[in-house]
């Protein structure tokens, strides 16, 4: 079996390395390339990790004909065309937890910088002088916190804050109430925070719901004297308003580690603005977080590759190297039950439901719905992975819901795939045996166990005598052999299925001879 390959294009500690040749990759470490170098490149590898340096582009994804994952060892994936990275398939990864530590404790040191003035009078120190007098700084403890942003380095913030008795009140639309109560916060909307807070501090992704967060009407309404700090993202705030607002006063000190482009000009407007500091993004520059990042991401990367385990992904559901061999079998289940309804129905459909039931129900239902939009969607492309799929199905406005039951039926495990056609809703269904073989066991409300695999024959049709045995005469003459006879129907003398593996593709005019079989309704030939 050849080894997945991997390459490290930026600098990143030497362990990681180790880690995927341990974890079964072949891994080569290449930094400092153009573009152009990286383009030519790439196309040999299953797996890339990078840092902030490499750019990951178009033109660098469409080079990456065998890439299946990128990996990026710390949070931002600025550098990342996302959304064309799904469209190909691949999945894109980062670290979120590795550095939060250290992003955490920079906000905290920015804060006591602020309040006690720390760069000026180390400054004026150094000079010679011995300015005393001239600086009066401010305590936290007592005051208030504002939290913008309360998720893994915002609720590590809140926790430090809480331990130098501060009072902390957080804005966050994914914060529940029970969540702000486990953190020991306030929670309360932006414009509460910012009005009742002394010192607030920035910790969320720059989206276009988050950009300009602090914007200029909000810092003039904010608490006079507030304080600021942000080492989360460039262009959260402002600047040429936080210039104006430092200026006259009303905010009291602003500590910026990230500005809205990197690296600043020499002559950007906040440089040399009373009580503003800034760092050159030094967030996550620890030695320990860059040595847990780079693990982090060699870590990630090698699961996926050798063992399927999806962690902390961006465009894909996070399925543990633990829960992978488990939700293995129902994948391939609901890939084949997504396959089937997409190369039986004929309408531009504009609905799909995956139900679970039994079993099925208590497992990660997020892979599963991936997995039949990846068999679906094949009735339009053959490039479609559980990567894909579901951005493919979105530019479709195929509308997918998922349902999950507590009940158990007459199957442990049962997952139904439904699509709503022109003549109504359309649905499979299909289980698990105990050995873990995926099996059909209904198709459009009729009875049927079968194994879908390889090449196959679908057929509806009247159930009248003698009607398997045209069959089966009429591919024998046509030199295609049966492998496996799959039969069901509604009722005596009803609408009947017949289902059935040959051992190659039929050809055509085998499939017009079929149509023309007395008692026939429908016939298609299905690939699975």
């Amino acid at each position: 079996m050849t080894k997945p390959k991997v390459l490290i294009s930026d600098k990143m500690d030497p362990n990681a390395a180790k880690i995927f040749e341990e974890r079964g990759c072949d891994v080569d470490v290449i930094t400092g390339e153009t573009p152009e170098q990286l383009i030519a490149r790439i196309g040999e590898y299953d797996g890339l990790a990078i840092r902030s340096s490499t750019k990951v582009t178009k033109e660098v994804l469409d080079a990456a004909t065998n890439l299946k994952v990128i990996g990026r060892a710390g949070i931002g994936v600025d550098n990342v065309d996302i959304p064309y990275a799904s469209g190909k398939g691949v999945v894109v990864m980062n670290t979120p937890f590795g550095n939060s530590i250290t992003t955490a404790e920079h906000a905290i040191a920015m804060m006591f910088a602020l309040a006690r003035q720390i760069p000026e009078a180390n400054e004026q120190t150094q000079q010679g002088l011995w300015p005393k007098s001239g600086f009066m700084g401010v305590e936290v403890t007592g005051k208030t916190l504002g939290l913008i942003g309360a998720g893994n380095i915002g609720s590590i913030v809140a926790s430090r804050a809480l331990g130098l008795k501060m009072k902390v009140v957080a804005y966050d639309p994914f914060l529940t109430e029970d969540r702000a109560v486990e953190m020991g916060v306030e929670k309360a909307d932006l414009d509460a925070v910012l009005s009742r807070a002394d010192f607030v501090t920035l910790h969320t992704p720059l989206t276009d719901q988050t950009r300009n967060i602090l914007n200029r009407e909000r810092l003039e309404n904010a608490k006079p004297g507030i304080r600021i700090i942000n080492c989360a993202r460039g262009g959260l705030i402002d600047e040429a308003a936080l210039k104006d607002m430092l200026e006259s006063g009303h905010v009291a000190g602003a500590a910026l580690d990230v500005f809205e482009k990197e690296p600043p000009a020499a002559d950007h407007p906040l440089f040399g603005t009373k009580n503003f500091i800034c760092t050159p993004h030094l967030g996550a520059s620890t030695t320990e977080a860059q040595v847990n990042v780079a693990l982090q991401v060699a870590e990630q990367l090698s699961d996926y590759l050798v063992n399927g385990g999806v962690t902390n992904a961006l465009n894909l559901p996070s399925l543990s190297a633990e829960e992978a061999p488990k939700l293995k079998p129902y994948m391939a289940l609901a890939e084949q039950l997504g396959s089937l309804v997409g190369q039986l129905s004929h309408d531009n459909l504009t609905q799909i439901s995956i139900e679970r039931e039994g079993a099925a129900a208590e497992l990660n239902g997020k892979p599963i719905e991936a997995a039949v939009l990846a068999g679906f969607m094949r009735r339009y492309s053959d490039s479609v992975n559980m990567v894909n799929a579901p951005y493919l199905a979105k530019e479709r406005g195929l509308d997918v819901r998922s349902v999950r039951h507590e009940r158990e039926g007459v199957y442990h495990t049962l997952i139904r795939v439904t699509v709503a056609t022109s003549q109504g809703d359309r649905s499979v269904a299909g289980t698990l045996f105990g050995s873990g073989a995926a099996r059909l066991v209904e198709m459009f409300g009729i009875g049927i166990e079968a194994e879908l695999a390889g090449n196959m024959l679908y057929i509806v049709n009247e159930d009248v005598p003698g009607f398997i045995g045209r069959i089966g005469t009429l591919l024998g003459e046509n030199g295609i052999n049966i492998g496996t006879f799959h039969l069901g129907r509604r009722d005596a003398g009803g609408e009947a299925v017949l289902l059935l593996s040959v051992d190659n593709p039929i050809p055509e005019d085998v499939i017009k001879q079929a149509c023309e079989v007395q008692g026939v309704k429908m016939v298609k030939a299905l690939q699975f």
